[in-house]
């Protein structure tokens, strides 16, 4: 068999692999989901770890399904998948997936708090 053969065969190999590992849109806006709680739970620094999980409980939760749903696009591109959040209508990708792993980047952390800095202006 010839190289070219086989460079061939291992690329029609990895992207089969790729599409089929890709990690869905539910597991990457858990993970978003996940992200959002621990900044928005940073962001609240409070001494009393219990009024902060009572908080979360009450208010936090809610908070994050509404930044995940409305300020969150997610797009599958079949070998990856991409996470945008659309911002003052700027769009920054923050994060992706592929080969079922999830990667966020630190830029959710940038837009998250001027997410948190609006709302406190409001």
């Amino acid at each position: 068999m010839s190289k070219t053969r086989l460079f061939a065969l291992l690329g029609v190999f990895i992207m089969l692999a790729a599409i089929l590992t890709n990690p869905s849109k539910d597991k990457i806006n858990d993970e978003l989901r996940n992200r959002a709680k621990e900044i928005l739970e940073k962001q609240l620094k409070y001494e009393h770890k219990d009024a902060v999980e009572f908080g979360m409980m009450l208010f936090g939760d809610r908070v994050v399904e509404e930044f995940v749903n409305t300020y969150v696009q997610t797009k599958n591109y079949y070998l990856f998948s991409l996470c945008e959040v659309n911002w003052n209508g700027e769009k920054v990708t923050v994060g992706g997936g592929a080969f079922s792993k999830v990667w966020i980047s630190p830029k959710l952390d940038e837009k998250a708090n001027e997410l948190i800095k609006a709302l406190k202006t409001q």
